[in-house]
């Protein structure tokens, strides 16, 4: 049985860690988009769909995958909910989905921080 359990800490790890370097890359990706926009020189104002759009991703799914790396269990629910609440913001709006699979990449190490943390609550 306690090899078993060794086992899974191993793996719980190895998730966690591939986690954490895809929320940086994610991170670096979302600060690279922020920077480079308000660089564009692009004085428009935003719509009510961008400014709640813009609330749930980018903005809530960074916030998730900063806290994720303290507290995986409320990071992972905040970045997941933020990404498909930007898809139901998006989906209300305009009556579509977004193209490509970017923003739900961006978004997965949120996925993995969640399950990491459901799986590390059930070996407990």
């Amino acid at each position: 049985m306690a090899k078993n359990i060794k086992k899974s800490v191993t793996e719980e790890n190895v998730m966690r860690w591939i986690a954490r370097i895809w929320s940086i890359a994610s991170i670096l990706f979302i600060l690279v988009m922020f920077i480079g926009s308000l660089f564009s020189g692009d004085s428009s104002i935003f719509s009510l769909r961008d400014v709640i759009g813009l609330f749930f991703f980018p903005i809530g799914v960074f916030v998730g995958l900063v806290l994720a790396w303290r507290w995986e269990g409320i990071g992972g629910v905040i970045t997941v909910a933020s990404f498909f609440a930007f898809y139901l913001t998006l989906w209300s709006f305009d009556g579509r989905l977004p193209r490509g699979p970017y923003f739900a990449l961006t978004a997965a190490p949120g996925l993995l921080f969640l399950v990491n943390w459901c799986l590390t609550k059930k070996l407990k």
